[in-house]
């Protein structure tokens, strides 16, 4: 990965508090296991970046490489990674997701 994918995509997790990497965007998910977590992070009341990964090969490629994580959608919060669709799935369903936000200090909707 280059320096400057990597500084854009450091940028993207360190300058917010929740950012997803995925197919598509939040609005527009393009693949299944990213539209999966937008609606858990939208039934969480998460308030989200998206990061539309197809929009950018160097970007698709390099955040496989920035976590060590072969598969999108990643999911960042206060710039640690969390995990992809299966662990977020898992963790919402076990309420943990919502007790990661709270331990953060990120923001939940009512």
């Amino acid at each position: 990965m280059s320096d400057a994918t990597l500084q854009e995509i450091d940028a993207f997790v360190k300058a917010n508090d929740v950012v997803l990497f995925m197919k598509g965007t939040a609005r527009m998910p393009m693949c299944g296991f990213s539209g999966t977590v937008v609606k858990i992070l939208d039934v969480t009341g998460v308030d989200f970046v998206d990061v539309n990964v197809l929009a950018d090969d160097a970007i698709r490629q390099g955040i496989k490489d920035y976590a060590d994580w072969p598969t999108i959608p990643q999911l960042y919060v206060k710039g640690e990674f969390v995990g992809g669709c299966d662990i977020i799935r898992e963790m919402f369903e076990t309420g943990e997701l919502k007790a990661l936000m709270q331990e953060k200090g990120v923001t939940l909707a009512a």
